[in-house]
């Protein structure tokens, strides 16, 4: 049996051929286009490592995040670090951190919760002796995007600057990190109305169970290759790893050329932009 095939017919396979490509080519980019907006719109502050050694990709991007005075990354074309900390509560670790900046000569911020003050009031008070900044992470470090009510969520801020203001007689300087990096649109605008500038990370790495700290080799491994310019690293300073190495990792990075500014000179509040 023989089928004659027309130049006719050729074409209309070749267009249809061509159709069926676009379509498949845009049903294989429809999946990776929701998945980006259901990150964004879950409430968790997420990145993604593209090239090494290159700043990463928020699921919001630093655009966006402006629009809200958030951050999440400073300018890529300064090497610049901005070194934060989040202290949960003390675990041992923060002088040797604290120790190792002032070698440095780095600021940081460190990200406290109520609990904090209470308990480490000395060190809450070196932070802010040594130059660095005393960030709000919240009274009782709640789900911030769980709470819609405004009043109830501004109650966790100002609770927080209410116990730093009683403790250093200084009203806190106005950097606000969600814990857990959980966020919804209407929690980044609450925070600006009330004159917070949310701060995410575009570094971290696992740090944070106590009982199963990653090996210094484990923590360079993360932490060296995927630095960039204008990096916000997040660090937890009740990480055994962290207090052990940072003198190192600070050497390693300036060693690369990196310096290290503050979270006033990201935002632009010392007149740097």
């Amino acid at each position: 049996m023989f089928i004659t095939i027309t130049r006719g017919t050729l074409r209309r396979i070749a267009a249809g051929t061509a159709v069926f490509a676009l379509v498949m080519a845009l049903f294989m980019l429809l999946p990776q286009r929701q998945t980006a907006e259901t990150a964004a719109a879950s409430g968790n502050w997420g990145l993604s490592f593209q090239v090494e050694g290159e700043p990463p990709e928020g699921n919001v991007s630093a655009g966006q995040l402006r629009q809200w005075d958030a951050y999440y990354l400073g300018d890529t074309a300064q090497k610049t670090i901005y070194l934060t900390f989040d202290a949960g509560y003390e675990n041992g670790f923060t002088s040797a951190i604290l120790d190792a900046l002032k070698k440095h000569n780095a600021p940081a911020c460190f990200f406290v919760v109520g609990n904090y003050i209470d308990s480490a009031p000395e060190l809450v008070l070196r932070m802010v002796q040594e130059g660095h900044i005393v960030g709000n992470h919240t009274l009782h470090h709640p789900d911030m995007s769980a709470i819609a009510d405004e009043a109830a969520f501004e109650a966790e801020l100002d609770g927080l600057a209410d116990k730093y203001r009683e403790l250093t007689g200084e009203e806190m300087k106005k950097f606000y990190r969600p814990p857990q990096g959980k966020f919804s649109e209407s929690n980044l605008a609450m925070a600006q109305k009330l004159g917070w500038r949310t701060i995410f990370w575009s570094l971290a790495y696992v740090d944070w169970y106590t009982d199963n700290q990653p090996t210094d080799e484990e923590a360079f491994g993360k932490l060296i290759p995927r630095i960039h310019n204008g990096a916000v690293v997040l660090l937890h300073s009740t990480s055994e790893t962290n207090a052990r190495i940072l003198d190192e990792l600070l050497t390693k990075w300036e060693a690369l050329g990196y310096r290290f500014g503050s979270l006033e000179e990201l935002t632009g509040e010392n007149g740097q932009e």
